[in-house]
């Protein structure tokens, strides 16, 4: 491969670890990444209580302001936001001096943001690239998306780029890259001993992982209802849930989500099958170490669902429904199941299958981490991102 020179590289984002969600597990691994492969990386998000204004992680140059936390501009509003945005804007690339200013989910949530990047960008003479990680059915997301000049478009799944195109984006203008996953840190062999000291229920237990954040748009009412019919037929499995605390909250729906899931829980009579908690990165591991089936049954139109990546990276058998960008991933039969939305009697007929299986659940889950290997990889979904910086800068004559 021809040798590149080093670019400056800006990223925006509403959030970063501890904030998590499938948006920043993706920066904490292109980023680093992308420093690894030379270049000087640096990102804007938001800011955390506790934590200083100006870090490094991983070699990335990290900066914190408070005009990036969505869950505080919530509840202030956007109006008479416009100068601090250009010029907290115009700081960070005052230092960094971008050749690629990169922007992700710049096409919703604040016009304010939007236009203050437009208009530096062409002040600075900088390609302006979006990834779209996710479409939304509103007028502020067709008119970001439509008037602000971005240079290219990422989307995360060919799902996002159809969508993007049925609003009346030029096709040539869209390029889909696929997440990657970190297989290095995501394989099969973890270390169990302690989370199952930290959490005796699972031990001896048949566990189903549903790794995504609590929501009903997660489906996670859905495998509570699966495996409400699972637990009779087999009393020992268990159903992980993932709350979550630091996360982006747009429109304060999350407890509400958490309330209902905790009160259909009691509902059946099923607080010995269940486990909800808040779990760190070596748990998560452990967790799908200890793992025989991992589910994301969600009820809308995910984008694209990085647990996927980590649950096929860890060698499990991945449950699905046929939604969004997930069945570009999990293929029916070959590394998974792919069930209707909101069936949750398909969705437990398919975990007893599998857990009556086993070399089936074996074949699914091997099958899987030798996709992650072929297609999903930090280094894949780095050097595509390259790409399309490189088409970017020769569209503005800086090749």
């Amino acid at each position: 491969m021809k040798k590149t020179r080093p670019l400056n590289i800006a990223h925006l984002h509403w959030g970063f670890p501890p904030i998590i969600g499938g948006v920043e597990t993706h920066l904490t691994i292109l980023l680093p990444q992308l420093k690894r492969l030379g270049h000087n990386v640096s990102l804007l998000t938001c800011a955390i209580e506790g934590l200083k204004g100006e870090y490094k992680y991983q070699g990335v140059n990290i900066y914190r302001t408070p005009l990036m936390d969505l869950n505080w501009l919530y509840k202030r509003g956007l109006q008479g936001l416009d100068d601090e945005v250009m010029e907290v804007f115009s700081e960070f690339f005052d230092e960094e001096k971008p050749d690629i200013i990169h922007a992700h989910n710049m096409h919703y949530f604040s016009p304010v943001h939007a236009r203050a990047l437009e208009a530096l960008s062409k002040k600075l003479s900088v390609p302006l690239i979006l990834t779209a990680h996710n479409v939304w059915d509103d007028i502020l997301y067709l008119e970001l998306t439509h008037k602000i000049d971005w240079t290219h478009i990422i989307a995360v799944s060919h799902f996002i780029k159809k969508e993007i195109i049925g609003i009346g984006m030029d096709d040539e203008k869209i390029t889909v890259v696929h997440h990657g996953v970190n297989q290095e840190n995501f394989k099969p062999g973890a270390d169990t001993s302690q989370v199952l000291k930290k959490y005796p229920k699972l031990k001896g237990k048949r566990i189903i992982f549903h790794p995504a954040r609590i929501g009903l748009a997660k489906g996670c009412d859905i495998s509570i209802k699966a495996v409400n019919v699972v637990k009779k037929m087999d009393p020992n499995v268990i159903l992980v849930l993932a709350g979550s605390k630091n996360i982006i909250d747009w429109g304060e729906t999350q407890q509400k989500d958490i309330a209902y899931m905790v009160d259909l829980v009691k509902h059946f009579g099923i607080e010995d099958n269940i486990l909800i908690d808040m779990y760190t990165l070596d748990e998560v591991k452990q967790i799908y170490e200890l793992s025989d089936i991992c589910l994301y049954p969600s009820s809308a139109p995910e984008p694209f669902g990085l647990t996927m990546l980590e649950a096929m990276s860890m060698a499990k058998p991945m449950i699905v429904t046929n939604m969004g960008g997930m069945p570009e991933v999990i293929k029916d039969g070959i590394n998974g199941f792919v069930v209707p939305m909101k069936d949750f009697e398909a969705l437990a007929a398919k975990i007893c299958q599998l857990l009556e299986d086993k070399k089936l659940a074996n074949r699914f889950g091997y099958t899987g981490r030798q996709m992650v290997e072929s297609h999903y990889t930090k280094e894949l979904v780095s050097n595509e991102t390259l790409a399309v910086y490189a088409k970017a800068l020769a569209s503005k004559g800086r090749g």
